[in-house]
Parts: structure tokens; C-alpha cells; sequence
């Protein structure tokens, strides 16, 4: 068949690799630039991307995708943040009442993360 051609997602190394296309549907993501040695995903090609699937990497904006935010990411999975579902910011709920409204101005239900209207959620009832 043939091999898929990309370089190293590294700047500074930008190697050429080659993924063989009959296991490109391999379990096998995670790889090592035989030039640098720094991992990085086969699937997504870009730098490694720790504790989060590709499926969901490749949702994220272009400008979520560093590693910081990567980072920022997973702890606010872990404390069970939500997002503002208009401005996509970061919220915390101390206690109290599930709906919030966000510093840009969007009423939202922290539940599940939908857009309310009237202080009604109408996924989950709140």
C-alpha cells in the first residue's frame, strides 16, 4: 500500500516520518521521533497530548491545544468545573444554586452545562 508522510510536530526538529498506512488503524498512538526523542501523537500528529483521547483533543480550538491548557483541562475535570457554554471560560460553583451566570452576562445550568433561560434548565429540570 504505501506510508502517510509528516514531518516531527516539534519546531525545532521537524524530522520527516513515515506511518505505515497498514497499521493506521493500530491501537498504538503514542510515538517517539526517532530525530528528537520527544512523543508525540501518530493520530493527531502534534506533540503528545497526556490524558486526553484524540476524539477530544480534536475538538478543542486551535488555541486550547497547548500544553497549559491541556494541563487546565485536566484539573478542572478533576475539581468538575464547567465551561460557560457562550464564552467557553472556566466556572466553580462554592454552593448554592445550580444555575450561574457567567462575568459575560450568559445564565447557564452548572449541572450539565446548558444555556438557561428564566432560571430554568430544561435538560435537568433545575
Amino acid at each position: 500500500m504505501g506510508s502517510e508522510r509528516f514531518y516531527c510536530p516539534f519546531k525545532d526538529c521537524s524530522a520527516l516520518l513515515l506511518i505505515d498506512e497498514n497499521g493506521k488503524d493500530s491501537v498504538v498512538i503514542q510515538s517517539e521521533c526517532p530525530e528528537c526523542r520527544r512523543l508525540f501523537c501518530a493520530k493527531c500528529k502534534v506533540a503528545w497530548h497526556s490524558g486526553i483521547v484524540c476524539e477530544e483533543f480534536q475538538k478543542l480550538n486551535k488555541d486550547e491545544r497547548e500544553r497549559e491548557d491541556l494541563q487546565l483541562i485536566q484539573l478542572a475535570k478533576g475539581q468538575a468545573w464547567q465551561r460557560c457554554p457562550r464564552c467557553r471560560i472556566y466556572v466553580t460553583r462554592a454552593a448554592g444554586c445550580a444555575q450561574m451566570v457567567c462575568r459575560c452576562g450568559c445564565g447557564f445550568c452548572y449541572k450539565c452545562g446548558a444555556e438557561s433561560t428564566n432560571h430554568h434548565c430544561k435538560r435537568c429540570g433545575t
